[in-house]
């Protein structure tokens, strides 16, 4: 949360002659900050007040915010009734969206009510507390009490840092994915499916410098997204069959200036947290925030914002693009790969920024890997992807690519490379159950997104409604040729990255150390943890695995008699041509030549005909072992004919990605994809269900 401590009404009152009241001038008012109290020693010097302002006597201003608000909530395709949860850090922003988000559900003709205990139905603010100073606990407790006077439940969710604190000068990019996994968690166990962000205009001029510092193109550019899908990586969060339909991040306050944000807690009396980390220049989006402060003209302020809209609707229109080559051009096999239909696709009629990015969405999906693809990869890709016909084979983002079998080049097969030690991660996982009812979220979310793809809808762009296509040329320079941006704000912005280029190169050395560091945590290779009966794993981010052993006799050479101690518990018994007890795991792994020769070898394996079995003189019970072991072997050399047929319309490449369980001997249990099982008691189920969905799901820029 942010840092800074609201002091308590009795706390103020005594502390009322340090206090500046804020008068928020129109055109400057980000300039008007509360000053730092002169607390006494023992009270932590990192603690800030927050400014409490007078409310306004002009009820107009903060009506005029509402309706706006109303409004980008309805492009969102949200209701009142709908089920919601805020970010709250405690600042001005977000103490703001509090503030509106209020007003949006108990305003107009479809208000909701509130609860018996007088909060409002259907809201939830979730405060963030990182742990990272002594005084964060505190501090959560107070902004909770303050959301909680505005009629908003409130839930402090506190952060566990496993592998430590992290280090200064990756601090806020860590807390931030830890925030966000927290906000993941929290809407999960209330089955909220959307959350609210106080992201603003002035964030989003933060975010376009710190891009264009680091030679980012017009799609990232083009910022923060107005709504869009967050999948959870914890899969432990959602039960067998159910799917992750993730939560929706929705920024209704990205239209808005900072200015607003104070302007609308000024309207409600609202107080606040100044963070005095936002002055600290370790940080580079705080040096951006200073320097565009000192560039606060309206002039400026206003081309900027057209220039990164006009990047908003440039990604909006390639992200179109994309979504309808995906859907005419690819198709989606559930052995966990993808084939690219180079004829229906056409590559040479599709601009270069649209054939990357759809080239990279197909990557990202098959691979998980939520990575961008970018600099020499992307060039290589791109090549490989224009080269008609596909004749060779090429290897990017953890993903194989080459041409399909009897395509004669027109289909490009792109399958998982397992020689990418992050694409064979094994994790165990305890499905989540309410009841007798696996966790699976009403289709509430699925109708909202739909609602908001009907507005955006009426939106549809034209290739000649957008600029930045050709890719040869910078965004700036562009948008200054196309008049967006006059000369000053060129140089003005060309300044501004010059001079964050510099402060980022000064951190290089730094910035490598951390690399290496997280390089060597994600290849280090720990000992497979072996999967119980009963119990789920989650291989590769695709692949949803359980097995258990049904009821078999057992048909055992070392026990007396040939027949094994039944021991009275017939309905636990297994085959011990299983190769694997109840009490014992199987090991997951990707399937390896080896697999396939032993399916060949298994396929050939003649079993004893009835005249061979007549020859021999045994008793009964050693007949029936022998009918039943014989029985078997057929069954096993059924199963291994059959896999060897699905695997034949399998791609040699894609085969090395199919999930196989193996004994604690690394005898060949299961190949649970195409059927194949050691033993008719031996149960396994095997379902393709990765992550994030292909498009990595639903966004939208307008």
């Amino acid at each position: 949360m942010a840092r800074g401590l609201i002091l308590t009404t009795q706390a103020r009152a005594t502390t009322s002659s340090f206090t500046k009241r804020i008068s928020l001038s129109k055109p400057k008012c980000k300039k008007l900050l509360p000053y730092r109290l002169h607390l006494p020693s023992h009270v932590s010097s990192t603690r800030f007040f927050c400014c409490k302002c007078s409310v306004s006597q002009d009820p107009v201003v903060i009506t005029e915010y509402k309706q706006s608000f109303s409004q980008r909530m309805a492009m969102a395709g949200l209701k009142p009734h709908h089920r919601i949860a805020i970010g709250v850090s405690g600042g001005p922003d977000s103490m703001a969206l509090c503030v509106l988000t209020a007003g949006w559900k108990t305003d107009g003709a479809n208000a909701v009510g509130k609860s018996d205990d007088g909060f409002i139905n259907g809201v939830l603010g979730i405060i963030v507390d990182h742990g990272l100073r002594e005084e964060s606990n505190e501090e959560a407790r107070i902004v909770a009490s303050r959301v909680t006077e505005m009629g908003i439940r409130c839930e402090i969710a506190k952060c566990s840092w496993l592998n430590g604190r992290p280090k200064q000068g990756h601090l806020l990019e860590e807390a931030r994915e830890m925030r966000y996994e927290v906000f993941q968690n929290v809407c999960t166990k209330h089955q909220i499916e959307v959350l609210l962000i106080a992201h603003h205009a002035d964030d989003q001029a933060e975010l376009f410098i710190l891009r264009l510092s680091r030679n980012s193109g017009v799609l990232g550019l083009a910022g923060m997204a107005f709504t869009s899908q967050m999948f959870s990586k914890s899969m432990h969060l959602y039960g067998e069959g159910s799917k992750n339909k993730g939560i929706l991040i929705v920024r209704p306050l990205l239209h808005l200036s900072k200015e607003v944000m104070y302007k609308v807690c000024q309207e409600s009396g609202q107080d606040w947290v100044e963070d005095p980390t936002n002055q600290s220049t370790v940080y580079a989006r705080n040096r951006i925030r200073m320097s565009l402060g000192n560039l606060s003209s309206y002039t400026f302020q206003s081309e900027v914002q057209g220039v990164i809209s006009a990047c908003r609707r440039t990604r909006a229109y390639v992200d179109q693009i994309c979504n309808n080559l995906i859907n005419q051009a690819v198709t989606i096999i559930d052995h966990g790969y993808a084939i690219i239909d180079i004829e229906i696709l056409n590559p040479s009629k599709v601009t270069d920024i649209c054939l990357s990015k759809f080239v990279a969405l197909i990557l990202q999906y098959v691979s998980q890997r939520n990575k961008p693809i970018r600099g020499s990869t992307s060039k290589l890709l791109l090549h490989y992807i224009r080269t008609v016909p596909c004749k060779t084979s090429f290897t990017a983002a953890g993903c194989y690519l080459c041409p399909a079998p009897r395509s004669r080049g027109t289909k490009i097969l792109v399958c998982c490379s397992v020689d990418c030690p992050q694409n064979s991660k094994v994790e165990l996982i305890c499905p989540r159950i309410n009841g007798e009812q696996k966790q699976n979220f009403p289709t509430e979310l699925e109708q909202i997104i739909a609602d908001g793809k009907s507005y955006s809808d009426h939106f549809v762009l034209d290739a000649s409604d957008v600029h930045f296509l050709d890719a040869s040329e910078s965004v700036i320079s562009e948008a200054k040729t196309l008049n967006i941006i006059c000369e000053s704000t060129y140089r003005d912005i060309l300044l501004l990255k010059r001079d964050e280029i510099k402060h980022f190169k000064l951190k290089a050395e730094d910035k490598v150390d951390y690399k290496s560091k997280n390089k060597v945590e994600s290849i280090s290779a720990s000992p497979c943890e072996l999967l119980q009966p009963g119990k789920v794993c989650y291989f590769m981010n695709r692949f949803w695995i359980t097995w258990k052993l049904g009821n078999c006799i057992s048909v055992d050479e070392g026990t007396e008699n040939g027949v094994a101690d039944l021991g009275g518990k017939s309905q636990e018994l297994h085959s011990c041509t299983c190769g694997i007890g109840h009490d014992k795991g199987a090991e997951v792994r990707c399937m390896s030549e080896s697999d396939w020769l032993y399916l060949a070898k298994l396929s050939k394996c003649p079993s004893l005909d009835n005249s061979q079995q007549q020859k021999v003189n045994v008793s009964s019970k050693m007949e029936q072992i022998s009918e039943k072991r014989s029985l078997h072997l057929e069954n096993l050399v059924l199963s291994a004919q059959k896999a060897l047929e699905v695997l034949k319309s399998i791609p040699v490449a894609a085969r090395r990605s199919l999930p196989v369980l193996v004994n604690h001997q690394g005898l060949l249990l299961s190949i649970p994809s195409i059927g194949f099982k050691h033993c008719p008691c031996l149960m396994v189920s095997c379902e393709f269900k990765p992550i994030v969905p292909l498009g990595g799901g639903h966004s939208s820029f307008i």
